[in-house]
């Protein structure tokens, strides 16, 4: 098991790592639209904190060499299903065919009151 960390996204809240690699798979931990530049979410609505997530989700893929392209299967979760669209037409500029397996689902409420927060399975 190799614990995989990026200074190019949020550091961990809590007791977890960004990501974790296992026989070849990569689990990266749930993304929220933090930009590591500033610490604060992206500025905007749920479209720009979506581009946040994956980009950051993204930059903890890369810190295994590997790219949005090794992904297998997301979860996204949302604060309100009513941003789904909008997240989807975010989330369709990141990934292209064959998609991942995805899940999408409304909670309650996520980490400091985000509206989305993006996780992620890679292979090698």
């Amino acid at each position: 098991m190799k614990v995989l960390h990026t200074d190019k996204a949020p550091a961990a809240v809590g007791p977890y790592s960004q990501a974790i690699e296992v026989n070849g798979f990569v689990f990266c931990s749930g993304q929220l639209p933090i930009d590591p530049a500033t610490g604060v979410f992206a500025e905007g609505g749920v479209k720009e904190q979506t581009r946040q997530s994956i980009l950051n989700a993204q930059e903890v893929l890369r810190s295994a060499g590997l790219e949005l392209s090794n992904v297998a299967k997301t979860t996204v979760y949302l604060s309100d299903m009513d941003n789904f669209a909008a997240m989807n037409e975010v989330y369709a500029q990141f990934f292209s065919e064959p998609f991942p397996a995805r899940s999408a689902v409304a909670v309650k409420t996520l980490p400091k009151n985000a509206l989305v927060e993006v996780e992620c399975i890679a292979t090698r």
